[in-house]
């Protein structure tokens, strides 16, 4: 890692996806397991649930011959090997999962999901694609106003030293404006009307909505989904999201390839016309996925069914909790008309 100033973006490329030393792709690594748990760490009922969804949009595109299931920052492929393992003999065999991660392909993965480090070319996939966790792993650049409430760019060096650099301009500014821009007021000393406090930071979720609408893109038919921390236009956080993970910890975002570097996401910024979003606790419970204790008459007749089902119930809590993972926003894409409104009540 080099120590010159350049912006968050650059640096969280090099520090996370750099060819020997990323903190994702250096080889040997732990993967996303490693240091953070995401719910498809938490219990099998997450790919359980994702394996529900596809089995709607096959219904929903008439089963096809060729069925995909593309995993975006797959990981070390947990989520594809558990939905293989719930999936009814008949799907599986037209299934066509594919891992789309920038890493290595791990030892001993079923050999039936192919291993690729780009996204699959524009209008080739059929099914359903899934990104669990990508988008806030995709770079953004990091902005801060300055004494005088003029938003710039924040430079920073691999050990994690900030400085502030020139103002934000072009497509940037623009997409500060339009999604992340707080109500303006005059000054309270007098200042100048509209201008806004020092110290507000924002990450500039641009490279964000791009990615999206690219993996969006790779779709011919079928149901793009992201799931991930997100906040809306009118709640962002005054001081930004950027923070660090490294052994189940959070940590100060250092970009020197020792740590995870994350930003909560824009998802209403991504969102295309046609696009739903829901919270992970609305999208799991639509799956089938609630955290209701089984009744207590169960573990008269059937003790170990009980302690079974008291252990999923709890799993199931945990994933749809509001406070926690069912927090998270979904962000449902359809392309073409046969999977929209899926996870609708009463959908197919």
């Amino acid at each position: 890692m080099t120590n010159e100033w350049c912006g968050w973006r650059e640096a969280t490329e090099r520090a996370l996806y750099g060819p020997d030393d990323g903190f994702y792709t250096r080889p040997g690594g732990p993967g996303p397991a490693g240091h953070f748990r995401t719910s498809v760490h938490v219990s099998g009922l997450y790919a359980g649930a994702v394996a529900t969804l596809l089995r709607r949009v096959d219904a929903a595109l008439g089963h096809p011959d060729e069925l995909a299931l593309v995993d975006v920052g797959a990981g070390r492929g947990e989520l594809l090997t558990g939905v293989l393992a719930v999936l009814p003999g008949e799907v599986a065999a037209r299934l066509r999962p594919c891992a789309v991660e920038r890493a290595a392909r791990p030892r001993g993965l079923d050999p039936r999901i192919d291993w690729r480090g780009e996204l699959p070319a524009p209008g080739s996939v059929t099914g359903l694609l899934f990104a669990n966790e990508w988008l806030d792993n995709v770079p953004v650049d990091v902005v801060e106003t300055d004494a005088d409430g003029v938003p710039r760019r924040v430079l920073v060096r691999a050990d994690g030293t900030e400085r502030l650099g020139g103002p934000v301009d072009g497509a940037d500014a623009e997409w500060l404006r339009r999604w992340w821009a707080p109500p303006l007021a005059p000054d309270a000393a007098g200042g100048t009307p509209g201008a806004l406090p020092p110290g507000l930071r924002a990450e500039v979720g641009r490279p964000r909505d791009e990615a999206w609408a690219r993996a969006v893109r790779t779709l011919r038919a079928g149901l793009a989904v992201a799931a991930d921390y997100a906040h809306e236009r009118g709640d962002r956080p005054p001081f930004g999201t950027l923070t660090g993970f490294r052994d189940g910890r959070e940590v100060s975002p250092v970009p020197d390839g020792s740590c995870d570097i994350t930003a909560h996401v824009a998802l209403d910024a991504c969102a295309g016309p046609s696009a739903e979003r829901l919270t992970q606790r609305e999208a799991l419970h639509a799956l089938g996925v609630d955290g209701r204790r089984p009744p207590l008459a169960l573990a008269a007749t059937d003790p170990s069914g009980y302690v079974r089902a008291l252990s999923s119930a709890g799993s199931a809590a945990e994933l749809t909790d509001p406070a926690g993972l069912g927090g998270f926003g979904w962000l449902l894409e359809p392309v073409g008309g046969a999977c929209a409104g899926l996870l609708r009540a009463g959908g197919a």
